[in-house]
């Protein structure tokens, strides 16, 4: 799959795509782990600061409603139901002095709070 490809069914949605950073740190994670062909999980949640928030983990498998997009053989998997807040989004890995991250650039959030894993929507 090229970048911001997406498989699975269902509806269209906007795409989701992954920074270099991003596809970067992803591929030494996989190596660090020994875990080739883990897909970086995506998902939203109820909680935080701001309402909503992030989670990132690492899965070996898909589900039934998992949309999955690819950046130079890297994968992020995202739920149907964290789809509808991530569509349009970038995924990012950020280097800071306070320290490094998985974030997201959501153009769907209104609001997002200062620690990078939480937004609300309008």
């Amino acid at each position: 799959m090229s970048e911001g490809v997406e498989s699975g069914t269902g509806p269209a949605v906007a795409a989701v795509t992954i920074s270099d950073s991003a596809v970067r740190r992803i591929r030494e994670l996989e190596a660090a782990e020994d875990a080739s062909g883990a897909m970086l999980r995506v998902a939203v949640g109820g909680g935080g600061c701001s309402g909503f928030q992030y989670s990132f983990t690492f899965d070996d498998s898909c589900n039934g409603d998992d949309k999955v997009f690819s950046r130079d053989g890297v994968r992020v998997v995202i739920d149907d139901i964290s789809l509808e807040f991530l569509g349009g989004s970038e995924i990012d890995y950020v280097e800071e002095l306070v320290g490094a991250y998985f974030t997201v650039r959501n153009p769907n959030a209104a609001s997002t709070c200062g620690c990078g894993v939480s937004f609300a929507v309008g």
